[in-house]
């Protein structure tokens, strides 16, 4: 990706919380396009690794972002603000993340096993990565949750 595509990405987000690497937990905000996932991306991993985050959890943390966003912008609808929210705290090793979206006609579950398919692995790979995951609903918002490095506070069942 270019610098000025990075620029453009960047400027489809709204960051909330502390400069990176600071208070346990931020927000952001991304527009409902497609070109924002790299910069969600650039700014979780930044902020992971100026908590010194292990380069594992950092990594596993990148990975299930991008599933649990590109999830939101294929079967869900964007909030009420147009947006897909991406939350993380973090304590100590431990990284909660958050993606909510305006939900979709289905619950967010793992899709059965396809050898031949070209979609469908995303909450496979997000359960595999992920110590704990799970879904949270309400009238307004379907937020797909993941605890990596350790386990979760919330203890709420997958």
């Amino acid at each position: 990706m270019s610098e000025d595509s990075k620029d453009v990405a960047r400027g489809l987000l709204n960051e909330f919380g502390a400069d990176p690497g600071d208070g346990q937990a931020r927000t952001v905000r991304a527009q409902w396009k497609g070109e924002v996932i790299p910069a969600i991306r650039e700014v979780i991993t930044e902020d992971l690794h100026e908590r010194g985050v292990p380069e594992q959890v950092v990594d596993e943390c990148e990975l299930v972002v991008t599933e649990l966003v590109t999830n939101a912008f294929r079967h869900a609808t964007p909030l009420a603000d147009q947006c897909v929210r991406v939350h993380w705290k973090v304590r100590g090793e431990v990284v909660e993340v958050e993606v909510s979206d305006g939900g979709g006609e289905n619950k967010p579950k793992p899709a059965a096993p396809n050898l031949w398919a070209t979609s469908g692995r995303g909450l496979r790979i997000v359960r595999s990565l992920a110590h704990e995951w799970g879904v949270s609903e309400d009238e307004k918002r379907v937020t797909v949750w993941a605890s990596l490095g350790g386990p979760s506070r919330r203890r709420v069942g997958s």
